[in-house]
């Protein structure tokens, strides 16, 4: 049990890590690179025609250098990693009682990085094809990949951050409950 533990642990220390460096370090460059614009990935409701090309337009050769070859490395890695650290936070919240079901309710952390790494293959594409050379159901699709990632990714913490008030709530009922 103890050994888990420190294996969620080290988990969460190396998802947070690579999450720093891509919010702390490559998507900021990457928006400065592109004139201030956001990066595909922090567009968590989407983007139409016009704004995905203004943002491959003012996208500079080492921008969609580091999009490419940085961010996308560490964004190959990230999606497995927020959702196995989601997966079995949710598992051990779950009540116990529950049963194999508390690891069926954790599944929920997967469609994120399924649809992340479907968006990561479409802003590719993207990037590649460049601004004159994108077409609307591209955008669409990239689109599409982006919200859903989002709100798979929401609807994941949320119930993560449900269960954990109902196990901070249990703990305090508990202690105050052998107290009295």
């Amino acid at each position: 049990m103890k050994s888990r533990r420190i294996a969620f642990w080290v988990l969460l220390v190396v998802t947070a890590a690579v999450y720093a460096l891509m919010v702390g370090w490559t998507l900021p460059l990457i928006e400065a690179q592109a004139g201030g614009l956001r990066p595909f990935d922090l567009q968590p409701i989407g983007y139409d025609y016009a704004e995905a090309r203004a943002f491959l337009a003012a996208l500079t050769p080492e921008g969609a250098d580091v999009y490419l070859r940085v961010q996308h490395t560490l964004d190959s890695i990230y999606p497995a990693l927020l959702a196995a650290t989601l997966f079995f936070a949710i598992g051990m919240l779950a009540p116990k009682a529950l049963g194999i079901w508390r690891w069926m309710i954790a599944l929920i952390a997967i469609p994120g990085a399924v649809f992340d790494y479907l968006e990561n293959a479409a802003v590719s594409a993207m990037i590649a094809a460049g601004p004159d050379g994108i077409s609307d159901d591209q955008i669409a699709t990239a689109s599409l990949w982006t919200v859903l990632k989002s709100a798979f990714t929401t609807i994941a913490i949320v119930v993560l951050l449900a269960l954990l008030v109902v196990w901070v709530v249990q703990r305090r009922w508990l202690a105050s409950a052998t107290q009295a």
